[in-house]
């Protein structure tokens, strides 16, 4: 099966829609009636009708009674969450007994889909992939029964490298060793720089495999103020990095989870000189790179490094096929290291899939799959940030990112959303509540959505609802009454 067709009143939206954004007509402003656009665009009555409800439903056009259709007031935008304040003392890693019960329900399809970051299988149509890897097991199926060279299969590892030369990133192909996924790629880099008990710095809030596998690791963290925009404070940085307790950071490249921040470049050059000044290595996750809803891709840490001196973690589970558990790891200084751990430990990665992803990449089906799920994914956390606004307590705070299919929401203190999460399984709904994204127990009150099902009406009830109970609970902290706290 081919990939789901661009709709005739989907590109009506957005001719519509981009004269609503360059400022052509303005908010307020009468919108073209119906017969004026159909002849404008060349178009039915009836895709017409169609692509103006489209507008209505993304809160670009409001309908007017007896006048037409007119340009919505934008609304008043909820500020982005606030940054906190941290210890820049290295901790053990306390983990949430609330991330078990997450990683359960997330996967049920009994509940609202706002837990995992997974996409949807119907957003990936992976089906493309999927007869490619048919076809690969029917042709090359003898030859990829056999373990892969230690690096990986060539073919893969060569489109990766002629990939990342696309944002300035220039890698050999011996520099790339194939994972499985990129949270063993995560964990073959911390393995090749530190040892147990040593410090880690990292961002918070921060995604919780990371902290799974720093427990697992042994290793200590100070977990750095960030940024819902900007990413981790430079200064705080420095400070850490300055005390000589830090032996590698992890920092996510663009669009984190949760926060979705992007630092600037400039601030990405000044992490790359503090660092190395201070030889401490940099463990990039890109992970989220490839979701971008810009024109371009923010060049990842690696790219601008000119000192050797980053290990480079990306993975194709964000994007098109988590199942396949593809992700890539590269380094030049420590990749015998990198070589001797993965032996050890999952020793080679399936060859199949590799072959069948490399041969996917090399006809210009991922660029067409990446064009359509960055418009799905941009499309749906706009959907979601709208109805957070309507539905949500007033004082909540959510995050704006340019890209990947995540948001983070910060309710009015002191609501505990560990509560709220346990109230809205008994709703049917799932969400992954804030402390999870934290080493020490942070951010009770703040909570991650996911956007990676897209929009439909389940998930438009399932966040009103959410919404409605988060307000309750802010009402109950408001008036002096006592939140529970759940373990």
């Amino acid at each position: 099966m081919s990939q789901s067709p661009r709709f005739r009143y989907e590109e009506v939206a957005d001719f519509v829609a981009a004269l609503a954004g360059r400022g052509t007509l303005k908010p307020g402003a009468r919108a073209p009636s119906l017969r004026e656009i159909s002849t404008l665009q060349r178009t039915s009555l009836s895709t017409a009708v169609q692509a103006y409800r489209l507008l209505e439903d993304r809160g670009i056009l409001e309908v007017r009674p007896q006048s037409g259709y007119y340009v919505a007031k934008a609304p008043p935008a909820l500020p982005v969450p606030t940054t906190a304040r941290h210890s820049i003392r290295p901790a053990k890693v306390e983990l949430s007994g609330l991330m078990l019960d997450l990683l359960k329900h997330a996967s049920d399809e009994a509940f609202v889909p706002l837990g995992c970051a997974i996409p949807n299988q119907r957003l990936l149509s992976s089906s493309r992939l999927d007869l490619v890897l048919a076809r690969t097991a029917r042709v090359k199926g003898s030859q990829c029964n056999t373990y892969s060279p230690p690096h990986g299969e060539m073919s893969l590892r060569l489109e990766i490298a002629r990939r990342a030369l696309r944002f300035g990133q220039v890698l050999a192909p011996d520099d790339i060793a194939i994972t499985c996924g990129c949270t063993e790629a995560l964990a073959l880099a911390l393995d090749a720089v530190t040892e147990p008990g040593d410090t880690v710095a990292i961002e918070s809030p921060t995604y919780f495999g990371l902290l799974q596998v720093l427990r697992a690791k042994r290793l200590k963290v100070v977990e750095l103020p960030t940024d819902a925009d900007t990413g981790v404070a430079v200064d705080a940085l420095r400070e850490v990095v300055a005390s000589g307790r830090v032996r590698a950071c992890v920092l996510a490249s663009s669009f984190s989870n949760p926060l979705g921040c992007t630092m600037p470049e400039e601030n990405k050059r000044a992490v790359l000189r503090l660092l190395a000044e201070h030889g401490v290595p940099l463990i990039e996750d890109d992970v989220y790179g490839d979701v971008h809803f810009g024109e371009e891709r923010p060049p990842p840490f690696s790219a601008l490094d000119t000192h050797d001196n980053v290990i480079y973690c990306g993975s194709f589970s964000k994007t098109l096929a988590p199942g396949y558990r593809i992700g890539w790891i590269a380094t030049r200084r420590h990749m015998a290291r990198v070589l001797e751990t993965k032996f050890a430990t999952s020793l080679a990665t399936p060859v199949l899939t590799q072959v069948a992803l490399a041969t996917f990449l090399s006809n210009g089906d991922y660029d067409r799959h990446l064009r359509r799920v960055r418009r799905e994914f941009a499309e749906t956390l706009a959907r979601m940030t709208r109805v957070i606004e309507q539905a949500f307590p007033p004082g909540t705070k959510v995050s704006r990112p340019a890209g990947n299919f995540v948001l983070w929401v910060e309710l009015p203190e002191p609501a505990d959303t560990r509560l709220l999460f346990a109230q809205a399984l008994e709703k049917g709904i799932c969400f992954a509540p804030g402390v999870v994204f934290s080493a020490s127990g942070k951010y009770a009150h703040c909570l991650r959505l996911s956007g990676g099902h897209g929009w439909d009406a389940r998930i438009e009830k399932g966040l009103r609802t959410l919404g409605a109970m988060a307000g309750r609970a802010a009402g109950l902290a408001g008036s002096g009454k006592k939140l529970v706290r759940s373990g």
